[in-house]
């Protein structure tokens, strides 16, 4: 896996850095070559100077060299010039005799015509200069004599130590290469800067994209992006809409099957009951008990269906939010409940903890009476006959989607009352295990049944899982109530009580208030 980012910098910055290399080369060369230039032109101003003061008489040379044109040569001690005059070439009349010959000796050098060379000192006369230290030399070749026949030739050099040659080459690549190099710094910021600049709207896209849950299939909407982002964009939302289109259609395909399969199955459901009523014991009694007993599990498994589809996204969206009190809502539910609870012979009570205080929330009210009424219906179906299940609504510390802070419930107790609708004592109203600056609503469903295996708590949400095969139930009803508490902001979980029992906790944020 590689950057974007990285491959993008990589071919922007690369390439600055080549070319500041190869500028830095050719800035050596540049001031190398005019550094040669400087020095060349003073060693020709010497050596031609120095000719002058070598004058042919008759056959011979006059060399009028006084002490002040030696001090005027060797005028500066870090750089002092050297010279030397022989004649023939090669052969030592004045000056030093350790400077280097030229690289070639031509049978007929050109005169008048300063030549430049570089060489090395090989046994110094001067303290200054060291064994081998290269020099920048001048060498003038001069005629002299009187008459053309017996004309001699005359070698005039003078040479100058490299030393200085080199620190001004390499003043002038520091001149040159100090604002180049923070030139490119200053690009690379602004190349660093851009890079990221332009790749935000992909942060942005990616963020969009991570921050959805997967049944949310709205379009993707970028207010500043790039074309070729909005293009990618554009076809991200053609494949979102085409999967919304398929998915919607197989939801209303679900719609109206379960729709048309109401009527026949409660039809089936009504027809079965009057055969039972009047078939005379038998074998036909026990198939008609079969057949009822399919037609019950069909048509709550079609209501169940029904339930689910209104819980998806797209029917949450279309149905406003209301304040509601989730006290009222309970205590109302628990009351139509209760001539179910008596013919399954359930103890079916509500609690009401803080019986003054209203428990707000911001909800659809048809939702959150589906998730209650899957909720105590789910205890009743599974606790078993004789068992007692038992409603109660609390303000909670805590986040309605986060850890709870409440203590363990504590064990149930019975009614006693038997007709279903008698206020009793709670459970999990222990004291708290943490303080947690913020409240939430939580509605606690409690049995006293067999309860779930820790192993089996999470999977019971999920869509047709059953923890049992007893009962007549589809594997809907809890997973019902997870997408109903999820679309309000909330959680849902369950844990066993002791000595034996399930507690449901349905966790909703507050209302704000007003």
């Amino acid at each position: 896996m590689y950057s974007l980012k990285r491959q993008l910098l990589l071919w922007l910055l690369l390439p600055q850095l080549v070319l500041w290399l190869a500028g830095a080369l050719f800035s050596y060369r540049l001031a190398g070559r005019y550094a040669n230039e400087a020095v060349d032109a003073t060693l020709a101003q010497a050596v031609r100077s120095l000719s002058r003061q070598v004058k042919p008489m008759g056959n011979g040379l006059l060399i009028d060299f006084p002490r002040a044109a030696q001090d005027v040569l060797e005028a500066d001690p870090n750089d002092k010039l050297l010279y030397t005059v022989s004649s023939p070439p090669g052969k030592f009349i004045l000056g030093n005799r350790n400077l280097p010959s030229p690289p070639s000796m031509p049978a007929s050098p050109p005169m008048g015509e300063a030549q430049f060379y570089d060489g090395e000192i090989d046994t110094p006369e001067r303290p200054e200069l060291r064994q081998g230290a290269p020099v920048r030399v001048a060498a003038l070749y001069l005629q002299f004599g009187e008459n053309p026949r017996d004309q001699q030739t005359m070698l005039v050099q003078v040479a100058r130590s490299s030393a200085n040659r080199e620190l001004l080459a390499r003043r002038l690549l520091i001149d040159t290469m100090l604002p180049l190099s923070l030139l490119i710094v200053l690009m690379s910021m602004i190349v660093w800067a851009g890079v990221g600049a332009g790749l935000a709207p992909i942060s942005r896209l990616r963020r969009l994209v991570e921050g959805r849950r997967p049944n949310d299939l709205r379009p993707i909407e970028l207010d500043a992006a790039p074309q070729e982002l909005r293009t990618l964009a554009q076809a991200i939302n053609d494949l979102l809409e085409a999967v919304s289109h398929n998915v919607q259609s197989q939801r209303r395909f679900i719609s109206d099957a379960a729709h048309q399969l109401r009527t026949p199955l409660a039809g089936l459901k009504s027809q079965s009951e009057l055969a039972l009523a009047e078939a005379p014991p038998g074998p036909l009694t026990a198939r008609l008990a079969r057949v009822h007993e399919s037609a019950t599990r069909s048509a709550h498994l079609v209501n169940q269906l029904l339930a689910l589809a209104r819980t998806e996204p797209e029917s949450v969206t279309r149905q406003p939010l209301t304040r509601l009190d989730l006290t009222r809502l309970a205590r109302e539910v628990t009351a139509e409940l209760v001539p179910r609870s008596l013919l399954q012979q359930v103890d079916l009570g509500f609690d009401e903890d803080e019986p003054l205080a209203d428990i707000e929330v911001m909800g659809i009210n048809l939702l959150l009476r589906e998730a209650l009424v899957n909720l105590v219906d789910n205890a009743m179906r599974y606790a078993g006959r004789g068992a007692t299940v038992t409603v109660q609504v609390r303000r909670a510390q805590g986040s309605a989607n986060g850890s709870t802070a409440s203590s363990a419930a504590s064990p149930v107790h019975g009614h006693g009352h038997g007709h279903g609708h008698a206020a009793h004592n709670a459970p999990g109203s222990g004291s708290m295990a943490a303080q947690v600056s913020h409240e939430c609503a939580e509605l606690l469903v409690t049995d006293n049944g067999p309860g779930v295996p820790p192993a089996m708590q999470d999977k019971v949400f999920e869509r047709f899982f059953r923890g049992t095969h007893e009962g007549n139930g589809c594997g809907l009803g809890l997973a019902i109530v997870k997408e109903i508490v999820e679309r309000h902001g909330g959680q849902v979980s369950m844990t066993n009580v002791s000595p034996h029992g399930l507690q449901v906790r349905m966790r909703l944020p507050l209302a704000a208030a007003v």
